[in-house]
């Protein structure tokens, strides 16, 4: 499995699982999170490798579907991307890193 196809499932995944059914969170988490095969995955929920497949499969572009109308994992990047630009231009100014530091934490929120 690409690094890069695992990042960002689970960062879609940290973004809209709420939005998943419990079995959708179960196989993903499972599968991209603490990197189950598909074969541990159904042994654990009693069904076939093509089951849990077809349900990751699924899962997998519901996930792109919300964010391609939502972005919410994109707006985040660049979020992230312009405080770091203004931490870094201006490293001094008590009130930006104050108010960033604050719009940082209400990002990172559970």
């Amino acid at each position: 499995m690409e690094i890069e196809k695992t990042n960002r499932m689970n960062a879609l995944f940290e973004f809209y699982a709420p939005l998943l059914t419990d079995k959708q969170m179960n196989y993903i988490e499972l599968y991209y999170a603490d990197d189950y095969s598909l074969a541990e995955i159904a042994d654990e929920f009693g069904v076939s490798r093509q089951a849990v497949y077809d349900n990751i499969k699924r899962t997998e572009k519901i996930l792109e579907d919300y964010e391609r109308k939502l972005h919410m994992y994109s707006d985040y990047i660049v979020r992230s991307q312009i405080f770091d630009s203004i931490l870094e231009n201006y490293p001094n100014d008590a009130y930006l890193q104050e108010n960033i530091s604050l719009l940082t934490s209400i990002d990172n929120r559970d």
